[in-house]
C-alpha cells in the first residue's frame, strides 16, 4: 500500500458526503453523480492521483465512498470475497470476509456494497448477503441467500449490487423457486419472497422508480425483466427478453440496470440483443416496446442518460465493441464510433467519463447527439487484469479499480 501526497487539501476544502445511499452507479444506479465544480479538462498526463491503495484484493466490484471511508470489495485469499474500509490516508480500518467467492469463472468479487445509514449490504460470488457495520467491519447478520431460497446462480457468479428500499433489502434468487427475497435489513429475516418465473438470476443489479406516486421494483433475471411492488412482493408485470437472444453466445446474460425516465424504461445487454425501450401503463402494471434498437447492446459498461439521448458503449465480440449514443425518444442511432474498446461508463457535472476496458483509458466527453467529442484522455497504469470496474465520483475525486489497486485523482476544479 503507498500514500500518494495530495490528500490532505481535499480533506479541508470539501464536506465529508453526506448522501443517505450510496451505492453501484451512483444516484439511483443511473451513472449520475451530484458533483459540481470539476475539471472540464485535464492536463496532458491526467488529473493529479492523490491516493493510490495497492493490496485491495482481485475485483471488479466499484468502490464506493460514505462517512468520510472507502469501500471496497476484493479476494486477498483463496475463495473468500472480503469486503474492506480504507481511510483517506490510505490506511485500511477493518477487513470483514463475507462469504464464498465464485470459482467457476472470473472469480474476482463483483459485488459493490450498498451503504445506508452506518450499514453496508453485499452479496458474496456464491450469493450470501450480509449486513455489515461500517464502523467497525462487524457482520451484523448473514443469510445464505441463495442456498436457502432455491437460488440459481447464473455461468459467471453473483454481481448483484443489493438494493435498499424503505425497511427492506432485496435479493434476487433466480431458479425455480422464487425470484426475487425482501429480508428486513434490520436482522436479515424473510419479508416476503415472489412466485418464480423461471431462469436463473442475472447479472444485473434491480433498481426502484418511482411511476405515477407508486414504487417499483425493476429486476432482472436470465428470461425476464420483471416489476414487483416492495410492499409485497407482488409481480406488476414481466416481459420476455429472452425471445431477443438469438446470438449463440450471451444467451440468458443481462447485464445492466435499466434506466427509467418519464413513464419509459430502458434495457440493454450486449450480444447482439437489441436495446429496448418500453412505456409503462399509468398504473404501472403492464408495458409496451416503444423501440428496439440494434446498435447499443451494451456488455456490462452500464449507459448513462443526458438531455434526452443515451451514451454508451456496444458489443462487436466478448473483447471489442464501439460507443454509441442513440436518441432516448425516437431510438434512432445518433452515431456510432470506434474509441480504443468498449466499457463503463458515468457522468457528472455536464460531462461523460468513459473508462475502456483492455488497456484502461479514461476519457473526459462531452455529451453530444452529433458526434463523440472527446476532449481529454489519461491511461491507468496500475493493475493487472481486464479494466471492468466502474469508476465513481465522490468529493471531487474519481474513484477508479483496477484489479488489486485503487487509485484516486482530484478532478476538482478549484
Amino acid at each position: 500500500m503507498k500514500q500518494i501526497f495530495g490528500i490532505l487539501f481535499l480533506l479541508i476544502s470539501t464536506p465529508i458526503l453526506s448522501q443517505n445511499i450510496v451505492e453501484f452507479r451512483g444516484v439511483g444506479r443511473t451513472g449520475h453523480y451530484n458533483e459540481t465544480r470539476l475539471l472540464k479538462q485535464w492536463p496532458a498526463t491526467g488529473p493529479e492521483m492523490i491516493l493510490k491503495i495497492e493490496g485491495i484484493g482481485k475485483g471488479y466490484s466499484q468502490p464506493i465512498f460514505a462517512e468520510g471511508k472507502i469501500f471496497v470489495s476484493g479476494i486477498k485469499e483463496d475463495t473468500i470475497d472480503i469486503l474492506s474500509a480504507y481511510n483517506l490516508k490510505g490506511e485500511m480500518l477493518w477487513e470483514a470476509p463475507y462469504g464464498r467467492s465464485w470459482t467457476a469463472s472470473y472469480i474476482d468479487s463483483r459485488s459493490t456494497p450498498t451503504f445506508e445509514n452506518g450499514k453496508l449490504y453485499i452479496v458474496s460470488g456464491t450469493g450470501q448477503l450480509n449486513c455489515i457495520d461500517a464502523k467497525t467491519g462487524k457482520i451484523i447478520w448473514h443469510v445464505d441467500a441463495s442456498k436457502k431460497y432455491g437460488g440459481e446462480i447464473f455461468k459467471h457468479g453473483d454481481a448483484e449490487s443489493p438494493l435498499v428500499v424503505d425497511k427492506i433489502v432485496l435479493y434476487t434468487t433466480g431458479g425455480e423457486q422464487n425470484t426475487i427475497v425482501a429480508f428486513n435489513k434490520s436482522d436479515g429475516s424473510l419479508a416476503w419472497k415472489t412466485k418464480s418465473l423461471g431462469g436463473a438470476k442475472s447479472y444485473a443489479s434491480p433498481i426502484l422508480i418511482h411511476h405515477n406516486g407508486q414504487k417499483f421494483i425493476i429486476a432482472q433475471t436470465s428470461e425476464n425483466i420483471i416489476s414487483i411492488f416492495p410492499e409485497t412482493g407482488k409481480i406488476a408485470w414481466s416481459y420476455d427478453l429472452i425471445q431477443y437472444h438469438l446470438n449463440k453466445s450471451g444467451v440468458g446474460a443481462q447485464t445492466n440496470p435499466p434506466i427509467y425516465f418519464n413513464n419509459e424504461l430502458f434495457e440493454t445487454s450486449g450480444y447482439n440483443h437489441p436495446g429496448i425501450k418500453f412505456l409503462l401503463s399509468n398504473d404501472g402494471k403492464s408495458v409496451e416496446v416503444k423501440w428496439k434498437n440494434d446498435t447499443i447492446d451494451t456488455h456490462h459498461g452500464g449507459v448513462v442518460l443526458v438531455d434526452g439521448n443515451l451514451y454508451g458503449a456496444n458489443w462487436q465480440n466478448n473483447s471489442h465493441g464501439k460507443w454509441v449514443s442513440v436518441n432516448w425518444k425516437t431510438g434512432k442511432t445518433n452515431w456510432e464510433t470506434a474509441w480504443e474498446n468498449k466499457g463503463a461508463i458515468i457522468y457528472a457535472d455536464g460531462l461523460l467519463y468513459f473508462y475502456e476496458e483492455k488497456r484502461g483509458n479514461l476519457a473526459l466527453v462531452e455529451p453530444s447527439p452529433e458526434s463523440l467529442k472527446i476532449i481529454s484522455t489519461f491511461k491507468v497504469e496500475e493493475g493487472t487484469g481486464p479494466h471492468w470496474a466502474h469508476p465513481a465520483i465522490y468529493n471531487g475525486m474519481l474513484f477508479v479499480r483496477h484489479g488489486n489497486v485503487l487509485m484516486i485523482y482530484n478532478i476538482k476544479d478549484d
